[in-house]
């Protein structure tokens, strides 16, 4: 067994040891940077999307534009003219609202100015612990106009392949994939999904919220942080204090 002793403070560290505290404080301390790091980038959100606040929504083929010049387009508020499919919904499914259990409604919105076809969250609508129950919906006939924000969506973790079908209609889905809704419906899609605003009346309960974690929450997680990694420093520092003292003591015994 190796140790590194030092001369001029009594520690005695076992090299396996030294090397395995170093490693997890090494990690406490990526911990608190990463929550340090979320709660900046949060911050930064935040302050976007009180200047979006201060803007005119845009059209879709506009957002569009920006989306090649690669311009950060989530939260982009966004203004919409057109017709709604009907006849393929797809329900976003586990879904909590308020402790109950339900679906996303998610459907096809045609954009009359810009001719693109892109997929609206309308909101949550109750479900039921019976999978054979389906929901009742709202029929959204004619030419409608409303705001939304634009949501760049991050991929899912799922446990299997999800597998769309086209032969029964509402489909339930565990993730929305752009790509393989397109895929299914033939239909060239926009690459991201738009929240219909919370003010507006179409669609269902809405309570979309931009940020679900605040930076005041990553600020305290970071702390949480620091403070493990100081206190395993303090403890592995004392430990081998320890190690070197406790023999000295039992040959003068």
């Amino acid at each position: 067994m190796t140790f590194i002793i030092f001369k001029r403070l009594p520690l005695k560290i076992n090299v396996a040891v030294f090397v395995f505290s170093l490693l997890v404080f090494a990690l406490l301390i990526k911990l608190a940077v990463w929550q340090l790091d979320r709660a900046v980038q949060k911050d930064i959100r935040l302050a976007k999307i009180a200047s979006y606040q201060q803007q005119d929504a845009m059209g879709l083929g506009f957002i569009m534009q920006l989306q090649e010049n690669q311009e950060a387009l989530n939260d982009l508020p966004i203004h919409l003219s057109g017709r709604f499919n009907n006849q393929q919904r797809f329900l976003l499914d586990n879904q909590v609202y308020k402790g109950r259990l339900g679906y996303r409604v998610v459907q096809l919105f045609e954009d009359k100015e810009s001719g693109l076809t892109v997929l609206v969250n309308l909101g949550w609508i109750q479900g039921s612990i019976d999978r054979a129950f389906i929901p009742q919906f709202k029929e959204i006939e004619g030419l409608v106009s409303f705001r939304g924000n634009v949501r760049i969506l991050e991929p899912a973790i799922l446990l299997q392949d999800q597998i769309l079908e086209n032969d029964h209609w509402p489909q339930r889905i565990q993730s929305i994939e752009i790509d393989k809704i397109s895929e299914l419906l033939k239909e060239s899609l926009v690459p991201f999904i738009v929240y219909v605003d919370n003010n507006e009346e179409i669609g269902y309960v809405k309570d979309w919220v931009p940020i679900v974690m605040p930076p005041d929450k990553h600020m305290g997680y970071s702390f949480q942080w620091f403070s493990l990694a100081i206190a395993w420093f303090f403890l592995m520092f004392y430990a081998a204090y320890k190690a070197a003292i406790t023999p000295d003591k039992i040959l003068k015994n």
